[in-house]
């Protein structure tokens, strides 16, 4: 079904001393979508089209294109310039089935499986991994957001043969989890999220975007006669916390004189109103009724939006749970300082030193810094401490923390951030972006890709088949009595 649907491209002259590409089949959101997992899919796989053939089982709910097959290659090679890459997709309706996984095998012959999201959604991937594992490997790029450690993941790190881990918090999770069956170093690696650094810079005077940038950026000020803008971008749901962040920009107003108060804005680019968080208007009308919240609730482009990080004196991300938070890593891409709540992968945007002034590593021992145990951290960030710390869960994920961040507190950090001067505030954003660019964060979409690359040559080096079961009859079933199990 799906064959025919392809759109073949042109035949090119293969070099015959080139070495064959291998071929990944990558499980996650449709790299054409504009999910976090979307998105990101779409930075690694276009940062290593020249080292891998790319084939994705591309997810959606109720995805347009459900039933066909999509070549996108000639695209990718006038964006990319790599003259022979190769990236196809096989969009579904949902997160796919073991047919539809066999018949892509099957037609692509891959030389390994990459999955990328929450394993829940995919739990006939891993009710299969033992026979798919007898001849390919599995690999998972693998998130989560907080503690305690999540003991009901392990059957899903195990079913694995090698896990890349988006933050330094995850790492260590993984690691904890799989304290009983360890993986070898080389399975279970680092490998953070990255931003592209073409979509997302600071646009300074010399920049060609600058004229057309700051004429944007002053009609958007004097339209609505602010100077200091806190910007926010998120989805609107329950755990990113939308409306402690509009409670604590009216406590910040209240600190102020009223005519400064009144040219302060807080920026959200975000849904209004979503089932799965809150009104966002009415919030406004009743905990914030003086003051100016503004609301961007239509999509834009990348362009856009970095105009966007870049019109804002500070980014803001106070979510209580967070595995990674991609807009303060944008943030810091564009040279805008943040404030970021301390948990989960938001952690890594701080940069805490420890005593040797090294950034921190998550062990047994301190698998977090939510309890502010190292309090020095990167100039570019102004983070905020949990106040709180209360479990959550669902039948699925039993127990998780929610790290709850004080809105009396968001409203010092936002102060600290107006009242430094706007040329200091600028420094300590260019040192945000030369970090997160550099070679110790890794947190470009190019870092990004060469890490992940260095996992799967690391897979490819050291993998070993699954061994088949063996079967063998039984003639009587013995009965074990265990204490406290129905039978």
């Amino acid at each position: 079904v799906f064959m025919n649907q392809i759109k073949l491209p042109k035949l090119r002259k293969i070099d015959p001393n080139k070495p064959k590409k291998k071929k990944i089949l990558l499980l996650s959101d449709d790299l054409r979508m504009h999910s976090g997992i979307g998105t990101m899919s779409k930075e690694f796989v276009l940062g290593t089209v020249d080292k891998y053939d790319w084939v994705q089982l591309g997810a959606a709910i109720k995805h347009p294109d459900h039933g066909k097959a999509i070549d996108i290659s000639a695209d990718v090679r006038k964006e990319t310039g790599i003259d022979n890459a190769s990236v196809k997709i096989y969009p579904f309706n949902g997160y796919g089935n073991q047919q539809v996984l066999q018949e892509i095998i099957s037609i692509e012959k891959p030389d390994v499986i990459i999955h990328f999201t929450d394993p829940r959604f995919w739990q006939w991937l891993y009710q299969m991994e033992h026979e798919l594992r007898q001849h390919i490997p599995l690999m998972y790029y693998n998130i989560w957001d907080d503690l305690p450690y999540p003991h009901w993941n392990e059957p899903f790190y195990e079913s694995c043969d090698a896990l890349m881990n988006i933050s330094r918090q995850t790492n260590n999770i993984v690691k904890n989890v799989l304290q009983k069956f360890p993986k070898p170093d080389w399975a279970v690696q680092w490998v953070p999220h990255g931003v592209n650094e073409k979509s997302f810079f600071p646009i300074t005077p010399l920049h060609d975007q600058y004229d057309e940038f700051n004429k944007w950026q002053t009609n958007f000020k004097k339209t609505h006669d602010v100077d200091f803008i806190v910007f926010w971008n998120n989805r609107n749901i329950r755990r990113k916390n939308p409306a402690d962040l509009i409670l604590a920009f009216n406590t910040f107003c209240e600190m102020l004189p009223p005519d400064l108060a009144n040219r302060c804005a807080l920026f959200m680019h975000t849904q209004v109103s979503d089932d799965n968080g809150t009104n966002l208007m009415s919030v406004k009308n009743a905990l914030c009724p003086k003051y100016k919240v503004l609301f961007s609730d239509q999509p834009v482009d990348q362009k856009v939006l970095n105009f966007y990080y870049n019109m804002a004196a500070v980014t803001a991300n106070i979510a209580s749970n967070e595995g990674f938070g991609i807009s303060w890593c944008e943030s810091l891409h564009a040279g805008t300082p943040i404030i970021n709540n301390v948990t989960g992968g938001m952690q890594d945007g701080c940069r805490f030193e420890d005593e040797n002034g090294d950034w921190i590593e998550f062990t047994t021992e301190f698998p977090s810094n939510h309890n502010a145990t190292y309090k020095k951290h990167g100039s570019w960030c102004k983070p905020v401490f949990p106040s709180n710390r209360s479990i959550q869960g669902s039948p699925m994920t039993p127990y998780i923390f929610d790290d709850r961040a004080d809105f009396r507190e968001i409203a010092d950090a936002i102060k600290y951030w107006y009242d430094m001067s706007e040329e200091e505030r600028f420094e300590r954003g260019t040192e945000g972006h030369d970090w997160v660019c550099g070679d110790e964060s890794n947190m470009s979409a190019k870092g990004m890709s060469s890490r992940m690359s260095e996992c799967i040559e690391d897979c490819f080096a050291n993998w070993k088949p699954r061994k088949k079961f063996t079967l063998y009859n039984v003639d009587q079933q013995k009965q074990i009595e265990r204490p406290g199990v129905i039978v």
